[in-house]
């Protein structure tokens, strides 16, 4: 599979039901960090400062994930819990029918851009 050229081709290629989802987390990630410039690593769409990958999204087949530096995760870990939602050293995973919240988006992405350094 040849890698996606930019976050619009990334969420083209998407599975159908994630799309919403992906563009509403491009949209909302482009606001919280608007001085972060946006790449494509590792197959997957994220937000770069200074060379750091501050946050990043994917969709895969049965769910989407929600990618950030590992202190953003440990500093929100029970906001996590109490959304219902799992999580990883560096991700959260979400789907269409339980989506991540727009201000824990908020909160994990200022808190990997601090812990960045940004």
């Amino acid at each position: 599979m040849t890698p996606p050229a930019d976050h619009a081709a990334y969420i083209a290629a998407a599975p159908e039901a994630f799309r919403p989802s992906l563009e509403r987390l491009r949209a909302l990630l482009a606001r919280t960090l608007p001085e972060a410039e946006e790449i494509v690593a590792y197959n997957m769409p994220g937000f770069t400062i200074g060379g750091t990958v501050v946050a990043s999204y994917a969709a895969f087949s049965k769910q989407c994930g929600l990618y950030v530096l590992p202190g953003a995760i440990a500093d929100h870990a029970d906001e996590i819990t109490a959304a219902g939602l799992k999580a990883t050293k560096t991700g959260v995973t979400f789907t269409p029918r339980k989506p991540i919240p727009d201000d824990l988006v908020e909160r994990l992405v200022s808190a990997s851009r601090a812990e960045a350094g940004g």
